[in-house]
Order: structure tokens, then C-alpha cells, then sequence
């Protein structure tokens, strides 16, 4: 079993920066790619970024290529987001998600993950 904990959500001006964090518990966590998911305002939830459990490849949806980055800190299980120069269409509920093993196209689907974050509000004025 594995448990997620965001935390990082705020409210920031447009043009400024944010970093989310998850923090998982449990042993599988050499297992697991991680990836971080949002809902924005009467939309379904929405890919954002993903690494893999082996190899730390990356993956973005085009809306943040450049602006936001996907990291993981393996001795503390955790993963980050970092964000910067945010726009008000990122406002959204941002979820931490885990996956074992997954692999290839599933990474940008939510049937790619098990296990979820309760979600962080990230909030941009413009």
C-alpha cells in the first residue's frame, strides 16, 4: 500500500512560481513512476507531468513544456513540481499520483496509476 501527501499549494500572482511536493509512504517506491495530474475548473482531470521508476525519464502535456519541471528525490520518496512562470489557466487541484511499473502510454492516463494524492489547490491571478 502506498500513501500520498501534497503539499506546496497557493495562491500566486501570474508570472510567479510554486513547487508541489508528495511524499510517499510504503516499500515500493523503486517501483513506482510518479506523476502529477489536475483539474481545472469544470474540466476532467488532466496530465501534467510524469517520471519513470527506472531511469528518471520525463514527460510533459505541451501546456508546460519549459514553464514547469518533474523531479524525484529517491532517499526521501518524494516528488516535486516545480512550476514557474504561471499562468491563470493553471489554476487547478493538483494530484500526486503513483504507479507500479507503469510504462509507456499508460504514464499520460489516469488507468496508469494506483494509488492518489488528495490534492493541492493552485491558485494564479492574473
Amino acid at each position: 500500500q502506498v500513501q500520498l501527501v501534497e503539499s506546496g499549494g497557493g495562491l500566486v500572482q501570474a508570472g510567479g512560481s510554486l513547487r508541489l511536493s508528495c511524499a510517499a509512504s510504503g516499500r515500493m517506491w523503486s517501483n513506482l513512476a510518479m506523476a502529477w495530474f489536475r483539474r481545472r475548473p469544470e474540466k476532467e482531470r488532466e496530465f501534467v507531468a510524469a517520471i519513470s521508476w527506472s531511469g528518471g525519464g520525463t514527460k510533459y502535456v505541451d501546456s508546460v513544456k519549459g514553464r514547469f519541471t518533474i523531479s524525484r528525490d529517491d532517499a526521501n520518496r518524494t516528488v516535486y513540481l516545480q512550476m514557474n512562470n504561471l499562468k491563470p489557466e493553471d489554476t487547478a487541484v493538483y494530484y500526486c499520483a503513483a504507479g507500479l511499473k507503469a510504462t509507456g502510454p499508460v504514464l499520460l492516463t489516469t488507468r496508469g496509476y494506483q494509488y492518489w494524492g488528495q490534492g493541492t489547490q493552485v491558485t494564479v491571478s492574473s
